[in-house]
């Protein structure tokens, strides 16, 4: 049996929801979503982390423009607070050096942090989740329980190829199912929403393509004002959070 189950379940005792926020593939701005949402229950007074667990390729940071803050070490790893944003990330302990990591080693990282991370009480935990459906969201269902899922797609048929089976798989283990949102949308094109909806799950709503999204990146003040953030907010209107 694992010993670093227990140590876990401790570490999350204190958090009321946990967020995954997925997508089954990699480029349709799921680290976006996940920073937005975090930035936005911050500002609605709850306390929030976030937790990067995209080990290839993490940018919540960049995202949220931290950089001279770190974690301080009492009885484990303890998140600096970032925009009231409790942060942590796999980029502490990588340094922006490529990451290939392999089979064990992926779970044993996921393990690793989930066991050493002192959250404390939090509202919410966003799980800004790796692209794809392997380990990674494996070890989430597993050693996360009670985690809820939000997921992100794009207009793009193939980006709904991913997203179907991710679904399929979530459905299948009846994990809580918070909702689709379509990011970077051009169009007013029904046909995710009407995919979604034939697999009986909730359609939150379209994310529109925003060009001055760029110049927002790394200034959390900004990413307030973002066509992204208003969008997002009107998607989460329909659930409950």
């Amino acid at each position: 049996m694992e010993p670093r189950t227990s140590v876990i379940e401790k570490r999350l005792k204190n958090i009321h929801r946990i967020i995954a926020v997925a997508s089954g593939k990699g480029g349709v701005g799921k680290s976006m979503v996940a920073s937005h949402l975090a930035l936005h229950l911050a500002k609605q007074g709850h306390r929030v982390g976030i937790l990067d667990l995209d080990l290839y390729g993490p940018s919540c940071h960049i995202i949220l423009g931290v950089k001279h803050q770190f974690p301080t070490e009492e009885k484990g790893i303890i998140p600096p607070v970032i925009h009231g944003i409790s942060f942590m990330s796999i980029v502490y302990f990588t340094e922006e050096k490529p990451s290939p990591f392999r089979g064990i080693d992926i779970s044993n990282i996921i393990l690793e942090l989930l066991a050493i991370t002192q959250w404390g009480h939090l509202d919410f935990l966003i799980i800004d989740m790796p692209p794809g459906i392997g380990d990674e969201t494996l070890d989430v269902i597993r050693y996360m329980k009670n985690s809820e899922f939000l997921v992100v797609t794009t207009p793009s048929k193939v980006a709904l190829g991913a997203v179907r089976k991710l679904l399929s798989i979530l459905i299948e283990l009846k994990k809580p199912l918070l909702g689709v949102v379509e990011n970077m949308t051009m169009s007013d094109s029904a046909f995710i929403e009407q995919e979604v909806q034939r697999l009986q799950v909730k359609y939150l709503g379209k994310i529109h393509f925003d060009h001055t999204l760029e110049e927002s990146i790394g200034n959390p003040d900004l990413l307030l004002k973002t066509q992204v953030m208003k969008d997002l907010g009107r998607a989460l209107t329909t659930i409950q959070l």
